[in-house]
């Protein structure tokens, strides 16, 4: 068991994602932490995923694109960025998100971002978010409602997605996004 103090600087360095000095029985010891990228799961491979998945590559994110229609999820589209072409609810449980995890929904279509949320909110991930209007928000509230989400699981849901700065291209949107995105992650939003 760790004494208390040095337990409490380890959280803290692992949090904040930087190195600190814990003192220890009359000595000092470096706390660096060494975390995998965040992970960024964008499902829907539509014209704002393309520059948020270029942005959140440039941030650091390890990026992945789910989307099942071959035509969309293209490497002509998205250079170097991972695709996976399974249907939404089988790709986010096979991906796993985990606290360091960041899940957007971005298609528009029920059919594919409505497994993807009810795959994600049954996961730990910091973020859970999805593009649409105040209406279209509610309606999918309402469908997740339905499948048996409570109301402490349907506040994890960020929708709108973004930030409100208002964006209007796809590029605008995308800044939005990974700042609401980043402003949660390190606790601001």
């Amino acid at each position: 068991d760790a004494p208390p103090a040095l337990a409490a600087t380890v959280a803290q360095a692992l949090r904040e994602e930087r190195a600190l000095v814990a003192e220890v029985d009359g000595g000092e010891v470096l706390i660096e932490p060494h975390l995998p990228p965040t992970r960024l799961i964008l499902v829907g491979a539509v014209h704002i995923a393309e520059p948020l998945a270029a942005m959140a590559a440039l941030a650091g994110f390890a990026v992945t694109i789910v989307d099942p229609r071959r035509a969309w999820a293209t490497a002509a589209r998205f250079p170097g960025q991972t695709l996976d072409g399974r249907w939404p609810d089988d790709a986010i449980a096979a991906l796993a998100p985990d606290l360091r995890t960041a899940v957007v929904t971005l298609t528009h279509d029920p059919k594919l971002d409505d497994p993807a949320l009810i795959a994600a909110l049954r996961t730990p991930a910091f973020y859970v978010g999805c593009l649409g209007s105040q209406k279209t928000h509610a309606a999918r509230r309402a469908r997740l409602a339905a499948a048996g989400f409570d109301d402490a699981a349907l506040a994890r849901l960020r929708g709108p997605v973004g930030l409100r700065i208002g964006a209007r291209s796809p590029a605008e949107i995308a800044v939005s996004i990974l700042g609401e995105i980043i402003a949660s992650l390190r606790g601001a939003a």
